[in-house]
Order: C-alpha cells, then sequence, then structure tokens
C-alpha cells in the first residue's frame, strides 16, 4: 500500500502531534484542544485544534472512540462525521459535536475521537428489480445478542 499524505495545520502548539497508537489500530485518534466543562445535557463543538487539507479523491471519517463515552459521558451527534477534500482551509477547524450524558470534564489532549482516511466510493447505478433473489434472514436486529 502507498503512502498518501495529509496536510496538517496545528492551531496550537501544545497539542500532541497526530500519529497512530503503537500498532493497535490504523484509525488515528484526535485529541480534544481546549479544557472543557460540559454539564448533563449540554451540547458543544469540541475544537479538535486543526484544520486538514486532504488529497484529491479522498475523505475523512471522524468517529467517537470506543472509550468516549465510557471515560467522559460524552455522544459524539452525527456520527460518524464525514469532512470532505472541499473543507481544507485554515480556517475550517476540525471539532466534535459532542452532547454530554453526565457532567465531565475534557483536558487539552484527551484523546475523544478517531479518524480515518478513505478513498471516495465509486460512482454508483441503481438498478431497480422485482426480486433480489435472497431468503430473508429475520429482519433488522435479528443476529440476537450473543
Amino acid at each position: 500500500m502507498n503512502d498518501v499524505t495529509v496536510l496538517i495545520k496545528y492551531h496550537y502548539p501544545e497539542l500532541t502531534p497526530l500519529d497512530y497508537i503503537g500498532g493497535k489500530s490504523d484509525w488515528v485518534d484526535l485529541r480534544a484542544a481546549e479544557e472543557v466543562e460540559m454539564k448533563a445535557g449540554d451540547f458543544r463543538f469540541i475544537s479538535l485544534g486543526i484544520s486538514v487539507r486532504l488529497p484529491e479523491g479522498y475523505e475523512l471519517w471522524v468517529a467517537p472512540r470506543s472509550s468516549t463515552f465510557k471515560s467522559f459521558g460524552l455522544l459524539m451527534v452525527n456520527s460518524p462525521g464525514i469532512v470532505d477534500e472541499s473543507y481544507s482551509s485554515d480556517e475550517d477547524i476540525l471539532k466534535m459535536p459532542a452532547l454530554a450524558m453526565r457532567d465531565t470534564v475534557i483536558h487539552v489532549n484527551d484523546r475523544i475521537c478517531q479518524c480515518r482516511l478513505m478513498p471516495h466510493q465509486p460512482q454508483l447505478r441503481f438498478e431497480a428489480v422485482d426480486t433480489l433473489g435472497h431468503n430473508a434472514r429475520g429482519g433488522f436486529g435479528s443476529t440476537g445478542k450473543q
């Protein structure tokens, strides 16, 4: 697989530079760029303190980390967030739209979400048919709990 370059502008010198976390995943953690105190029910955009310029033909998928709710009581609303290559100026600072489900405090450099660079999907062509030709598997949510 070839390397792809993403240009990044850090708006705060105290932010830890982006990097992979010790070979655990190919997602990259994003960090809070500000001290935030939220009460249960509060909504706000938490600055991630970076702007990016993506290569043409790519988009950045932003999603909560698996520990975000457990650690901070936050839900990332409109998740996942999709950043396309047109959102690329110095003023286009990435943010996490967060809803607090309990009182919480987020500190600068807390890892609150993660991102992944993905190529745009190919142009889709939709074809209407009378049947899809497969048996039903039981409906939405039918695979059970275990």
